[in-house]
């Protein structure tokens, strides 16, 4: 889902980010001090609640992408927008563990796959495919053949632009990807454990320059998802790697590097970054991509993004005409839909007499988005002489966190009704989702202290809580510093969690601190946080949900699993992954989802509904806005 940084809305395919649009709503302060206003019952609060959302989406514009059709536009124009914080490289390995990295150098790269949600079938992006079953061996090949128009070109044409071969693919694959001392987070994705124990690698074969094949060693059930990339220039990243291996890939590209050095196979080349200050991309027209004018679909000539410190500073950024595109935080809500200057019917027409305004912005809605942040507990056992590892290692800790978790109070407190609370596994997308399979440990503060003295735990007469050993029960919650609503969030928890004698105590962290605590030092105890781009496939987040995945969260690159449960979902995800009839399948996915919401290693919190703002002067033919994609705007063209 798009994020306020138009990175991941126009160009990547980022797995990890902190939930940072969360906010609280000055009014609905009113509500949360319900006890002090006792003429006003519970259902009287929630209708309210519903009438103030209602009243916002009916002011709002509703445009879901239900055709994929785009028509054509025209060239020119600048897309002025922000970018939340410094990238760490230009890297396209060192993009792989950072947010903003990944989204710097994502307009300069391309996948070889994409997935069409409307017609939820795979097609070719740079790449045709082919897949090919042997089901007497129980073998599987996939067969990509690489368009003969994608190129690594420099901007200005300083260098000579070089075509994009099935060796840049090969090289990326086995080198980088498949090359353990370079880290990259998709190395153990390239392995399946077999029926007999072992453990096979899914292998690359050079057919031609333009043709490679995957070899699977057994059939699975979405091969282009497991397949599906982007990749670096070969004939830079080797040269690195040959002249000072896996470290020397890593230091190249980096921030000090002139980025007019850097070549383009997408749609952009960035031409220059000023720390603090900028980034500055051009067009590419180069672009294999094109129009039925022969023109690059990305309209704009150059695109330039501000670095901003925080969220507040984009909305008044946004406000003055400055940026193009903003997502709002719920505070900000009822001021922007009151200014607003819609240009289209609240159902997405366009409307005609509207079609030569500029002035003022369009606000969109989308339904409640496919992902959600969580509550997740490190029980990583480099913390075992600590004392909240023994507790969070305690499935009946975590259950009674979770009956601690009071969403609908999130919900009024921070959303003004504008969610819903995030009871299921995988979201309704998904083809395997099952409404019967929920969480069961929802807020109840009865529940939460029969789970903790079931586990041990007791309050005592200083009205705090204390383990079997005397501890008493207190650890942090970490959070995104530059995220206010977090903040609320974690007061929430905090305050729940005092009613049963437990401090929490908030850290407001830097974000990539975060990071590295999360994927390097592991030195955090709980945690707001969340993966984007949802789970339309069961077997996406391979790297999280699989006890050797590096971002597994709460305990990650396990050597052998190190909870029967664990070893039960890895034996599921890997049986369930090779099945292509969906009734086989269905059984284990339902088991999958079953162990997490039992076993509670993250407790979700909610599916918001999201807003989203966009200047008047922009062409809203090709925009629309809806939870699958976030906001299409890749067709966009100015008036």
């Amino acid at each position: 889902m798009k994020h306020h940084a138009s990175f991941s809305r126009h160009f990547s395919k980022k797995t990890f980010f902190i939930c940072a649009n969360l906010c609280n709503l000055w009014f609905i302060f009113l509500l949360a001090s319900c006890s002090r206003s006792p003429e006003m019952t519970l259902s009287e609060i929630e209708a309210a609640r519903a009438s103030g959302a209602n009243e916002l989406i009916e002011k709002t514009v509703h445009r879901p992408n239900l055709t994929n059709h785009f028509e054509t536009g025209k060239v020119g124009g600048t897309f002025n927008d922000i970018i939340m914080g410094e990238p760490k490289s230009f890297n396209m390995l060192v993009a792989e563990k950072d947010g903003t990295t990944a989204g710097v150098v994502a307009p300069l790269v391309q996948y070889l796959a994409d997935y069409d949600i409307i017609k939820r079938e795979w097609k070719g992006r740079i790449a045709d495919f082919e897949i090919k079953i042997d089901e007497e061996n129980n073998k599987l090949d996939v067969i990509y053949t690489i368009k003969s128009d994608v190129y690594w070109s420099f901007y200005g044409n300083a260098k000579p632009k070089v075509k994009v071969t099935s060796d840049d693919v090969i090289f990326w694959y086995d080198e980088i990807q498949g090359d353990e001392e370079c880290g990259s987070s998709a190395y153990n994705s390239q392995f399946m454990p077999m029926d007999d124990g072992s453990e096979a690698r899914i292998t690359i074969e050079k057919i031609d320059d333009a043709t490679f094949v995957f070899h699977f060693p057994q059939i699975v059930a979405e091969p282009i998802l497991q397949t599906n990339m982007d990749f670096g220039p070969r004939f830079l990243y080797k040269a690195a790697k040959d002249k000072g291996g896996a470290e020397a890939v890593k230091k190249l590209f980096t921030v000090a590097a002139d980025p007019k050095e850097l070549p383009s196979c997408g749609p952009y080349f960035l031409t220059e970054y000023v720390p603090g200050q900028r980034l500055l991309y051009k067009r590419n027209p180069e672009f294999w991509d094109k129009d039925e004018k022969g023109e690059s679909h990305h309209y704009p000539e150059e695109l330039v993004y501000q670095v901003v410190g925080d969220a507040n500073t984009a909305y008044l950024l946004f406000k003055q005409g400055k940026i193009e595109d903003y997502s709002f935080q719920p505070e900000q809500l009822e001021e922007a839909v009151r200014d607003s200057k819609n240009v289209l019917t609240p159902d997405g027409q366009l409307i005609p007499e509207n079609a030569g305004k500029t002035e003022g912005y369009t606000v969109f809605n989308a339904d409640g988005a496919m992902n959600a942040s969580f509550w997740s507990f490190n029980q990583n056992p480099k913390n075992k002489d600590e004392p909240f590892y023994k507790w969070f290692c305690k499935k009946e800790f975590r259950q009674a966190m979770s009956c601690l978790l009071n969403r609908e109070r999130i919900i009024s407190q921070t959303y003004r009704g504008l969610a819903e609370p995030t009871y299921s596994f995988f979201p309704e997308v998904n083809r395997y989702y099952n409404e019967d399979i929920i969480l069961q440990y929802r807020y109840s503060h009865a529940h939460a202290k029969k789970l903790l003295e079931a586990a041990g735990f007791s309050k005592k007469d200083d009205g705090f809580l204390y383990d079997s050993d005397g501890n008493k029960v207190e650890f942090d919650l970490t959070i995104n510093g530059s995220d206010t609503i977090s903040s609320d969030i974690a007061q929430i928890i905090v305050d729940e969690c005092k009613k049963e004698g437990i401090t929490v105590t908030p850290r407001a962290t830097d974000f990539q601190k975060l990071v590295d605590q999360l994927m390097t030092s592991y030195d955090w105890q709980s945690i707001i946080i969340g993966f984007g781009g949802g789970s339309l496939f069961p077997t996406q987040g391979s790297n999280v949900w699989v006890s050797d995945g590096n971002l597994h969260l709460w305990y990650p690159l396990q050597k052998s699993p190190a909870t029967d449960w664990e070893a039960r979902v890895d034996e599921l995800y890997h049986k369930a992954k090779c099945i292509v009839d969906y009734e086989e399948a269905k059984p284990l996915w339902d088991e999958y989802q079953s162990i997490f919401l039992e076993q509670c290693p993250i407790i979700y919190l909610l599916r918001r509904r999201s807003f989203y703002g966009l200047q008047n002067r922009w062409d809203m033919t090709n925009v629309y806005y809806d939870n699958l994609n976030g906001a299409e705007t890749n067709y966009l063209y100015l008036k």
